[in-house]
């Protein structure tokens, strides 16, 4: 898996300004803590290469990107101090020649058609799109994405909690940046808590994950039927007859033979399963392959290995 399918699969790249490099570790383990093992470290202090090269060695874990990045310099001082990608405000065609020919991922700054149309030629897949808000946000990337089928877009500058998800709904938005979750007054006080705090908010929203409904193995059609009418006439819900199994509302849904899980299913919700995926395996959730469900290229469910309880878990498309 490469680097730009891991920041698509994280969804959010918090991007952060670091003036003392000591503060480095203890931010980014903040963010991972929080959910997001994930940091663009930004060439706008002097102690942005030690930053990198304090977390790249004491936090392995965690996906380093260096942003503004402007020179071929900072390129090379960034890559050897342990960055895995280089992000860029604006499109500079020899910073972005440097990283092609040292293979570096590099996800530089956009604005308007002629600069995709330049990492076009370039060979790029992926840009950024800066500032996001303040040039027409989605509703120009949209525009933009229309003649560009195989581009994908890093939207940053004024991406919020607010507005994530708008962006993230959209098929060729690879990822967000933003800095809400890591504030220059938390850094400042050094309050990791709240930026892990802020971190796993945003998380949790950009996930969505909701209980969608319970699935119980009735083990038969006339039983399956059965308990749909008694919890239909319980909850005062309609019953959906279907051909493996009777719903109640959409909250229950009664199998007419054994199916997943010893007591039956339980179907959680989510913006985007792949994401979800990514997200549960780094709390030490396994999934079971084989049970992936993919339409047009896209996994749309997909089951927990384990039982939890007796049920069988799994994630589904909202």
């Amino acid at each position: 898996m490469d680097i730009l399918e891991k920041l698509s699969l994280a969804g959010l790249v918090p991007v952060i300004k670091v003036d003392d490099a000591a503060d480095a570790v203890p931010l980014c383990k903040a963010l991972a803590d929080g959910g997001l093992p994930v940091a663009e470290i930004t060439f706008r202090t002097a102690a942005a290469e030690e930053a990198i090269r304090l977390v790249h060695e004491q936090l392995p874990e965690v996906i380093l990107c260096a942003g503004t990045v402007l020179t071929t310099d900072q390129a090379d001082r960034a890559v050897k101090a342990g960055a895995a990608a280089i992000v860029s405000p604006g499109l500079n065609p020899e910073v972005v020649r440097w990283c092609l020919d040292h293979d570096v991922p590099v996800c530089p700054g956009t604005s308007n058609p002629s600069d995709i149309e330049v990492a076009l030629s370039l060979g790029l897949t992926a840009v950024k799109v800066f500032p996001a808000e303040a040039i027409g946000g989605l509703k120009l990337i949209k525009a933009m994405a229309a003649p560009y089928g195989s581009m994908k877009f890093m939207p940053t500058g004024g991406v919020n909690e607010n507005n994530m998800l708008d962006y993230l709904a959209f098929d060729k938005i690879m990822c967000c940046g933003g800095s809400w979750m890591v504030p220059g007054d938390a850094v400042k006080n050094k309050n990791w808590e709240k930026i892990t705090a802020l971190t796993r908010s945003a998380v949790d929203k950009m996930l969505g994950l909701e209980l969608r409904h319970v699935g119980i193995n009735s083990g038969s059609p006339e039983q399956a039927l059965k308990d749909a009418e008694a919890i239909a006439k319980l909850m005062g819900w309609p019953v959906r007859e279907g051909n493996s199994s009777d719903f109640a509302g959409t909250g229950f849904e009664c199998m007419k033979k054994q199916g997943r899980g010893t007591h039956g299913h339980i179907a959680i919700g989510c913006n985007s399963p792949a994401r979800a995926k990514w997200h549960l395996e780094r709390r030490g959730y396994a999934f079971d392959e084989d049970s992936a469900v993919v339409k047009n290229d896209k996994l749309t469910a997909i089951y927990l290995k384990d039982e939890i309880a007796g049920f069988a878990f799994h994630l589904v498309q909202k």
